[in-house]
């Protein structure tokens, strides 16, 4: 068997591409964990979330963004509708549609969630990492916004 030898450097890019991608995803759990999400399923909070991001759409475009069939996506929506979070209306050119958008009582759910993780990312910052570590961390913020932008 042939092992081709990797370079230190390339090694350790490696590993920290490796630890970095389960760090955010441990991180994207917690920070799940502290939304209160309630019995809102990940579907269901992906369609709520798109709906904040990009505005109303049909059963069919959020089906197609969300790749899955639009009947599944019918079934998402309703019970995003029975939570009161969703609402339909005609579409405005094709009788057969309903645009659907997120209700006030929705918007207020989405920023009470957000304000509830910020809120626990800024206490824990706070306890848990020394004033230098803390500006330490506000520089591998600049650092992964690079990597987003990439």
């Amino acid at each position: 068997m042939n092992k081709r030898k990797v370079d230190p450097e390339t090694a350790r890019v490696s590993a920290t591409a490796g630890e970095l991608r389960v760090l955010i995803g441990q991180f994207r759990r917690r920070l799940r964990e502290e939304a209160h999400a309630g019995d809102f399923t990940p579907s269901q909070i992906s369609v709520l979330s798109r709906l904040e991001r990009e505005g109303p759409a049909t059963v069919t475009t959020l089906a197609q963004a969300e790749g899955v069939r639009p009947q599944s996506m019918g079934a998402t929506v309703s019970a995003l509708q029975a939570a009161g979070f969703v609402i339909g209306s005609p579409h405005p050119t094709d009788g057969r549609q309903t645009v659907l958008s997120l209700t006030p009582a929705c918007r207020e759910w989405i920023k009470a969630s957000r304000a509830a993780r910020e809120d626990w990312l800024f206490r824990t910052i706070q306890a848990k990492l020394s004033l230098a570590e803390q500006k330490k961390l506000a520089g591998a913020v600049e650092l992964l916004k690079r990597l987003v932008d990439a």
